[in-house]
């Protein structure tokens, strides 16, 4: 037995001996993307390889599937094979030190070897083209569902679909340009899409429609009582479809049937809130609890009943609301009286009231927390046509002019005023860019969403209200919260002239050269200063503030006139009009002596 393995051993390595060939050549058998590269070396079979590759650089490969074909080049993608880092794997697939190289190759030579070469691809061209070939391709399953043919329920069975495999495709696309044999087509691969719900899966469910629909259900809602007949049980079912294979009740028709049960049911819940006083006193209505439909057990409810062959009632499920302010939170929230109030009188045209009498009712009875910060703009958001702000007077870059929502400011000063006479902290405020004289002297607050904000913050321990009440000619704004004890002292400066007012000429070819006519007298420009100390009950100062306001001039407004002058009548002589060599003579008209 020794012998025998000792001759073996031997004749293993005399064999490996003789096919060890050359390290620096590839083994025979080895081939790179299907071309035999087998006894070359290196650059031999770098170069056979770039030369093959070059030849059919410009071949498209055609891949198919669903009987469509595309074709496409290696240049399409950015295809580049990396040859020498193939040739380097092919020389492995050989390596060794004689005699153990030899045996290596023989196996490569019975069994051969095939090396795909490294490959770079543009992968948003390469994903490009997989999403057209998907379009084509897939195409969804359709899974089985219930349809109802009057009251008579039947299954739509599903229907198969198929979808690209995109990441096998992916690796075929590639390695065929990447290979130098163009001439075969190339399946893509493509997968069965199967239903996930069957016929088969829905044939109990067709005999629960059945049943469901067999006979009306009663609704209880005590003391009351009614019918759901077939027809309205059938519109608020949601047959299974689209992947359920459940029957509910559910969809449009439920909706709608929920909604208006709800109308004659649902008693919403009111939430505690303030009723304020002429006197500033302010008192807590409380909160009411509301009652609704509850849907959700209700649905089940019919479900059961209609599904059953014996029993078949249901029960109209109603829960209780809770309001989202109880009538502990408001007392909680300590507004027991008015803290400060400021009016304001406003005119102009209907539509600057009309955009007055709207803000004000965007903001009242807006609550502001302890430490929070009250945003104009927010409270309002932005003033447009869909909310019903109309065009009326307003300042745009200092003209005035008409815009969207002029007269808001006139609710944005009065809330100023109304937190500057509270005593509270303001932190944001603008004034107009013209004066305004029917405004208090510096303290008018001018807004434009989103840039332009009036902000005041509540710096009290308690919560604050703000109302709004809108009378036929002016507005008033209250502050309620908890006394807040504070004295508020003012200062104004006086208005002082800072320039004199624009001029803008007009031409007016209706006025004579040389004539000129106001149309517009204007203004100066201005300036003043408001300085406001708070103080606490204890008479130390809480806030010591100084607004400054600048006022642009209003525009002087001067027509010219460009119509030319008439030329000046001729005098008449005092022998006529062409003098003494008149045509009537030295005396005139019948000897006549006209006057001089």
């Amino acid at each position: 037995m020794a012998a025998l393995v000792i001759v073996g051993v031997g004749s293993a390595a005399l064999l490996g001996f003789v096919y060890a060939g050359s390290a620096d050549r590839i083994a025979a058998g080895v081939q790179i993307a299907g071309v035999d590269v087998g006894g070359l070396t290196a650059g031999e079979a770098t170069a056979k390889l770039e030369r093959q590759a070059d030849a059919v650089a410009q071949e498209p490969v055609a891949f198919t599937a669903v009987g469509r074909a595309w074709r496409l080049r290696p240049a399409n993608l950015g295809v580049e094979a990396d040859w020498d880092a193939a040739v380097k794997a092919a020389l492995g697939r050989g390596d060794g030190l004689s005699p153990f190289r030899g045996l290596r190759r023989i196996g490569v030579r019975v069994l051969g070897a095939d090396v795909t070469p490294p490959t770079q691809v543009l992968e948003r061209s390469l994903r490009f083209e997989l999403t057209r070939m998907s379009s084509v391709i897939d195409r969804p399953h359709g899974d089985a569902a219930v349809v109802l043919h009057g009251l008579q329920p039947a299954i739509v069975p599903g229907r198969t679909g198929r979808a690209l495999d995109r990441a096998a495709a992916r690796t075929a696309i590639v390695q065929a340009l990447a290979g130098i044999q163009h001439g075969e087509r190339v399946a893509l691969p493509v997968q069965l899409d199967l239903p996930s719900v069957t016929a088969a899966d829905l044939q109990p469910v067709l005999g629960q429609v059945r049943t469901a629909l067999s006979r009306p259900v009663r609704m209880n809602l005590a003391p009351a009582s009614w019918w759901l007949t077939r027809r309205q049980l059938a519109a608020i079912l949601s047959l299974p479809h689209d992947g359920a294979s459940k029957l509910e009740i559910g969809g449009p028709g439920a909706e709608r049937y929920l909604k208006r049960l709800g109308r004659g049911v649902n008693r919403p819940a009111q939430n505690a809130y303030f009723n304020v006083h002429e006197s500033g006193r302010v008192t807590v209505v409380p909160a009411k609890l509301g009652r609704v439909v509850d849907i959700r057990p209700t649905q089940r409810s019919i479900l059961a009943a209609a599904l059953s062959t014996s029993v078949r009632d249901a029960r109209v499920t109603v829960t209780e609301q809770q309001p989202d302010r109880t009538s502990a939170e408001a007392r909680g929230m300590g507004i027991t009286m008015r803290v400060s109030r400021y009016e304001t009188i406003y005119g102009g045209d209907s539509n600057r009231i009309h955009n007055v009498q709207l803000v004000s009712r965007l903001v009242d009875r807006k609550l502001i927390a302890p430490g929070a910060t009250f945003s104009f703009n927010q409270a309002t958001g932005a003033r447009t046509a869909d909310k019903g702000f109309r065009e009326a007077p307003v300042i745009i870059n200092g003209e005035l002019s008409t815009g969207l929502g002029g007269g808001v400011c006139q609710v944005s000063t009065t809330v100023f005023n109304a937190a500057y006479e509270a005593g509270l902290k303001i932190t944001e405020r603008t004034n107009h860019a013209l004066y305004i004289s029917h405004y208090p002297q510096g303290r008018d607050a001018t807004v434009n969403y989103p840039d332009v904000d009036l902000k005041f913050v509540n710096d009290t321990d308690h919560w604050l209200l703000l109302r709004t009440f809108v009378g036929s000619s002016s507005l008033v704004v209250d502050l309620y919260g908890a006394p807040l004890h504070r004295r508020v002292e003012s200062e104004t400066r006086p208005l002082v002239v800072t320039g004199g007012a624009p001029v803008k000429r007009v031409v007016d070819p209706n006025l004579f050269q040389g004539v000129t006519s106001v149309e517009e007298s204007g203004s100066p420009s201005s300036s003043t200063s408001v300085r406001r100390r708070v103080y606490t009950s204890s008479g130390t100062l809480l806030y010591d503030n100084t607004w400054y306001s600048s006022y642009r001039g209003e525009t002087r407004v001067v027509r010219v006139g460009t119509k030319p002058k008439p030329a000046p009548k001729k005098k008449v002589g005092p022998t006529g009009p062409t003098g003494p060599s008149g045509p009537s003579g030295p005396t005139g008209v019948a000897g006549v002596k006209l006057p001089r």
